[in-house]
């Protein structure tokens, strides 16, 4: 009891003392080592730097992470980003923590509002938090006004219980307000407030609270034996890498990525076989998931899911043709997984699935289903008989010869009914569908079930409305 009041004291001398890292005392060594990750924000604030640090956030929650450390470094960047960035922090239910290894400046240090704590290396600097346009022009002043206030107002409610930071983070964002602390006036009208490393920690009132930051610490890992003791941590660092700024151009492709994967599922269903369509359509769907797994937005789930529900579709088309459940729950699974891949889900979190979390992924899956099926609508309709599309429009050659698919209508071929009973040939491979030739003639045919091989002997069973059905020869 006596060594925990002593330690309490320290503390309090410390903060009395005016000193600008009021809350480096370091503490003792602990048997439980605790959990630390580091997030680097290097750069411009963009959509690589939000994939990065969602994926690192929910792996950090599932790891059961104590810490997790923005280690800053930028000039600002996308406000919209800034914001999503916001919102995944707020997420994490551990300490968060900013290190300002340089500079935190626009909307870094916005970001930085949003974390428990704020740390800065000696040449640390924070501020100019005022928006402006992408290109570093002034916003309107309308436009700023809105702007402005909204982001106060935001500051303001992440900042609350946090002494000075709401006061100090507005002032750094609206030029038109003043910042006085102590009858000192720090920020004057008409300018916007940028600290120093050490005028962010100078403490002010009473009790001594520090204007804006933590304490002052020379790297991250003077910084972490402050924070949890000398060797009473451990580190696991993420890096964005080329998948994070791929993954940006690639969650913008969505819907063509998921329409010509799609189309390119719908052509090899079509044709028998498989070929390069179903093999470029399951590649393109693949793209899909693994830009919006580096984006932070799904496991490994829905690309499993997927791949069952394809095998379900395969069976109904293949296997059990007529069946539907096959088919019905294949194509739902495909469907589902799709969607549940780009919904931005947390771990430990009820999945809370309201209009807005899913509006843009069934957005982007519907503009997609009809980009595939307008597409296989202009194929079958536009593209010419023969050739490398022959196994779309059902025309392939006998003998190395053009042979014609006879109609059962046609004056010239004999009626279905009088085939029914007859032996024929596999032309092409039944999977279900394909072609069958009988005294020199094709035909279009069905299997009622399974597939075929081309060449092997097959019986006439009946007549459908798209040609002939067969069973295989045993």
């Amino acid at each position: 009891m006596k060594s925990a009041i002593s330690f309490l004291l320290a503390i309090i001398l410390t903060c009395l003392s005016g000193t600008p890292a009021c809350a480096e005392e370091t503490l003792p060594e602990s048997n439980t080592k605790a959990k630390v990750v580091v997030i680097p924000i290097r750069d411009q604030i963009d959509k690589p730097i939000l994939y990065i640090l969602r994926r690192g956030l929910k792996q950090a929650i599932a790891d059961e992470v104590d810490t997790v450390i923005l280690d800053m470094e930028t000039p600002g960047g996308a406000l919209d980003v800034t914001f999503e960035i916001l919102k995944a922090l707020a997420k994490f239910p551990g300490k968060t923590v900013t290190y300002v290894h340089t500079e935190a400046i626009s909307a870094g240090a916005l970001i930085s509002a949003g974390t428990d704590e704020i740390w800065f290396s000696p040449d640390g600097v924070i501020g100019a938090a005022a928006p402006v346009l992408s290109t570093g022009a002034e916003i309107d002043e309308t436009m700023k006004a809105k702007i402005v206030s909204y982001l106060t107002a935001r500051v303001r409610s992440i900042s609350e219980g946090k002494g000075y930071r709401g006061q100090v983070i507005s002032a750094m964002i609206n030029i038109d307000s003043e910042l006085k602390i102590d009858d000192k006036i720090l920020k004057k009208k008409g300018e916007l407030l940028s600290l120093t490393a050490k005028e962010a920690c100078t403490t002010y009132g009473a009790p001594p609270t520090p204007l804006l930051g933590t304490g002052i610490a020379d790297d991250l890992d003077a910084m972490l034996t402050k924070i949890h003791g000398a060797g009473n941590y451990t580190v696991q660092t993420f890096e964005v890498s080329w998948s994070e700024r791929l993954a940006q151009h690639l969650t913008k492709l969505t819907p063509l990525l998921v329409g010509l994967g799609l189309l390119g599922i719908f052509i090899e269903f079509k044709t028998p076989g498989f070929g390069v369509f179903g093999a470029v359509g399951i590649i393109l769907l693949g793209i899909v998931f693994f830009g919006h797994n580096v984006a932070g937005l799904s496991g490994n789930g829905p690309m499993v899911f997927f791949v069952i529900g394809m095998l379900l579709l395969a069976v109904e088309i293949f296997v059990f043709p007529g069946t539907f459940v096959a088919g019905i729950t294949g194509a739902s699974l495909m469907f589902g997984s799709l969607v549940w891949a780009m919904i931005d889900l947390w771990p430990g979190e009820p999945v809370d699935i309201s209009g807005d979390i899913i509006l843009w992924p069934m957005l982007n899956i519907f503009i997609g289903f009809g980009l595939a099926v307008s597409c296989f609508v202009v194929l079958l309709k536009f593209l010419p008989k023969g050739g490398p599309w022959g196994g779309l429009i059902l025309n392939s050659a006998v003998g190395g010869e053009p042979a014609g698919i006879h109609s059962l209508h046609s004056e010239n071929s004999p009626r279905g009914r009088d085939l029914i009973g007859q032996t024929a040939t596999a032309a092409t491979t039944l999977v279900p569908s394909g072609q069958i030739e009988i005294n020199g003639r094709r035909y279009e045919a069905k299997l009622d079930m399974g597939f075929a091989e081309k060449g092997a002997a097959v019986k006439i069973t009946g007549v459908s409305e798209f040609g002939l059905t067969v069973e295989i020869v045993s």
